[in-house]
């Protein structure tokens, strides 16, 4: 070893240093963040998590030490290898569904297999007949084949009734016929198909022959059907002929997942891809037997907008994580109104205290969101299994508001996260490149935040108009009705000012009369002033995030109230609670005021009030970080660590990590050399 490494490895940050810090900040707070672990994530998450994280830690192919380095198309090599050898890891260790998704969690890569364990699974379920469930679903578990879904289009994601791909049906030879009539029919962004699948489930619509007045064939549009089929053959995994697949390229993030493109020319499959539990195509006479309500085709893209409500706790936690970690450690400035000879901790200041803490909050709130998401999915989707659809259309329209501000707001949080650790927050040490990269994705997959809120939307007036036309002695049918009837026949033009600072139950009060009132003016201006729906889009928006804020806060009131934790930690958590709740009626002041359930001085008092609730929950911040256990494994941040390590992390990555810092350059212009002594010069460093 060097003289120059040898003093450098002496070396020590400044006093305090983080591992001091850190333990400090834990010792203000009389939270036990154990109890609250369990009582979040339940025993047997983190049982599961304790068990499988030494497993990954000490095989070297899942050590993230430098890939963020790699080229993309290494990036997906490596995803391909990881996820292999997770497969057989769960095959060795006898792992459940449950343990390999905890492992998936860990290694917080996004695996090439991912489709083939969410989108193309779940299809299957919901929309097979019994024997194509069996059929499918065998080949599904056994991982003899590989599937994807390929839904979106080059010219269509969320418009689905627009997508351009056919199937036609051929009663001669009883197929259907996949066919791309334009270059935007290609389907796009397709993932784990590019380069990985076998199998696709296919989005298509489905033309029928029928004879016109004139005795001449023609093709009857029945909509867009779901169907499956092989797409690369057996032996070669080249794409079958008729097929065009492949790897759509780099993106912001997902560099291990093949996102894909592909074109179908006549390519033609047996009556029996069609998936067909509520729908069906007669093979003999050609008959379209059509499905008892439409809504039963949303099934997979509910479940999908479900992981993504119930995920969103999570990695807004693990941003948040770093973010509080490093804000207590990293110091700047003195305090001279204080007198300390110390530096300030960046979190003691209030301008990183208001980006920082309601996310904080935010945490937990979302957390109770998510469970209660998850509790409806599940009921609804039993019912629907015992033959009750009533309930999809509610759960389509609660899942299409809530995916859309919970994924908002992670999205947004990392990011604000990032900018709140100061110059740090950009490096590669921050641990949020990959995750916000990653995550960026959210927002606009299975429905663009923005359109899809227009559910929500349409829902409220559909029960505004029931409830308008239906008088005093209409019966509300459900908690959201009710409210909304409450409104239209009690309180409408009444100011309530509600007591939103003595009473956490007017609070909560304040934000359903918040939605009732927008969801009344949104009706108004659409069914009684005419107004296009186009123009209110915006307005439609508002009230989506309106409700579904409505939501997210009850949720998090009727946690609270239910929770077992001890006496002191729920005491802090409702601190969070009505943090997050005035933080988010102080963005939407002006809907509080006009609706008449915040007074104009309850709204002037609310910056002072979320002060205080901030300076109430600093102390707790990093215990309350500490409670979502979230092993620093997962975090891969210098900034974040557990142990408060920080400068030591971040030197040891740059310095000893890099593998730009093993290799000396020729900057001398006059040559073409561009790595000193290599055999070429270094002059090629990539492939054309």
């Amino acid at each position: 070893m060097s003289d120059s490494i040898s003093w450098v490895d002496l070396l020590r940050p400044a006093a305090p240093d983080g591992t001091t810090t850190i333990a400090a900040e834990r010792a203000r707070s009389n939270i036990d963040p154990e109890p609250l672990s369990r009582y979040l994530l339940g025993d047997e998450f983190l049982e599961r998590q304790k068990r499988i994280l030494p497993l990954l830690q000490q095989d070297p192919l899942f050590s993230k030490a430098t890939q963020a380095n790699l080229s993309r198309p290494d990036r997906y090599m490596l995803g391909l290898a990881r996820s292999k050898r997770m497969r057989q890891m769960a095959d060795k260790y006898n792992w459940d569904d449950e343990d390999y998704e905890i492992g998936k969690y860990l290694l917080d890569d996004v695996s090439p297999y991912q489709l083939h364990q969410t989108m193309f699974r779940q299809t299957l379920l919901e929309q097979t007949s019994p024997e194509q469930k069996k059929y499918w679903m065998d080949l599904h578990s056994s991982w003899t084949i590989i599937g994807a879904y390929a839904q979106t289009e080059l010219g269509h994601g969320s418009n689905v009734r627009g997508i351009e791909l056919t199937a036609r049906w051929d009663p001669e030879t009883k197929e259907f016929v996949l066919h791309s009539p334009t270059l935007t029919a290609s389907k796009w962004w397709n993932g784990t198909l590019g380069r990985t699948a076998t199998h696709s489930i296919v989005a298509a619509q489905l033309l029928l022959p029928e004879n016109n007045t004139r005795g001449e064939v023609e093709y009857k549009n029945y909509g867009v059907h779901m169907f499956v089929t092989r797409v690369r053959d057996a032996e070669t995994h080249k794409p079958l002929p008729g097929l065009v697949i492949g790897d759509i390229g780099p993106k912001y993030g997902y560099a291990s997942m093949d996102n894909a493109y592909m074109l179908f020319n006549n390519f033609r499959i047996p009556h029996n891809a069609m998936l067909s539990r509520y729908c069906r195509v007669d093979p003999d006479t050609g008959k379209y037997h059509k499905p008892e309500n439409p809504a039963v085709a949303y099934g997979s893209m509910t479940h999908a907008r479900k992981r993504i409500i119930l995920a969103a706790r999570l990695v807004l936690a693990r941003a948040v994580t770093i973010a509080v970690r490093y804000c207590c450690i990293r110091r700047q400035f003195r305090d001279k109104d204080s007198g300390s000879p110390e530096e300030t901790a960046v979190l003691d200041y209030p301008t990183v205290q208001i980006r920082l803490l309601p996310l904080l909050a935010a945490t937990y709130a979302l957390h109770f969101t998510g469970e209660r998401m998850g509790q409806i999915y599940d009921a609804t989707r039993a019912s629907v299994d015992g033959g009750d659809l009533s309930r999809l259309i509610d759960l389509h329209s609660l899942s299409s508001g809530l995916k859309s501000l919970c994924s908002d707001l992670a999205a947004g949080g990392i990011e604000i996260c990032r900018r709140s650790m100061g110059g740090h927050g950009f490096g590669g040490g921050s641990g949020l490149v990959q995750l916000n990269a990653d995550y960026l994705s959210k927002p606009t997959v299975e429905g663009d935040n923005w359109m899809i809120t227009q559910q929500m939307a349409r829902y409220l007036m559909k029960k505004a108009e029931l409830i308008a036309k239906g008088g005093p002695q209409y019966a509300p049918a459900n908690q959201t009705e009710e409210l909304l009837y409450q409104f239209y026949h009690r309180q409408s033009g009444v100011r309530q000012n509600f007591r939103i600072f003595d009473d956490d139950k007017q609070l909560v009060a304040a934000f359903a009369h918040r939605a009732a009132y927008l969801t009344f003016e949104a009706y108004k201006a659409f069914k009684i002033k005419g107004k296009t729906w186009n123009s209110l889009l915006v307005q439609m928006h508002e009230l989506s995030h309106a409700q579904s804020e409505c939501i997210v806060v009850s949720n998090f009131y009727e946690g609270l109230l239910s929770s077992t934790l001890p006496r002191e930690t729920v005491s802090v958590l409702w601190d969070n609670f009505r943090l997050f709740s005035l933080f988010t009626m102080q963005k939407a002041g002006r809907h509080f005021s006009r609706s008449g359930a915040v007074s104009e001085e309850d709204l002037d008092d609310l910056p002072d009030r979320i002060l205080k609730q901030m300076q109430v929950i600093r102390p707790h911040a990093v215990r309350l970080v500490d409670a979502w256990a979230i092993p620093d494994y997962l975090l891969d941040s210098a900034l974040g660590r557990s142990d408060g390590r920080v400068y030591e992390d971040l030197f040891n990555r740059a310095h000893r990590l890099n593998p730009l810092n093993k290799m000396t350059f020729n900057p001398d212009y006059r040559t073409d050399e561009i790595v000193m002594g290599s055999d070429d010069g270094g002059k090629i460093l990539w492939k054309l």
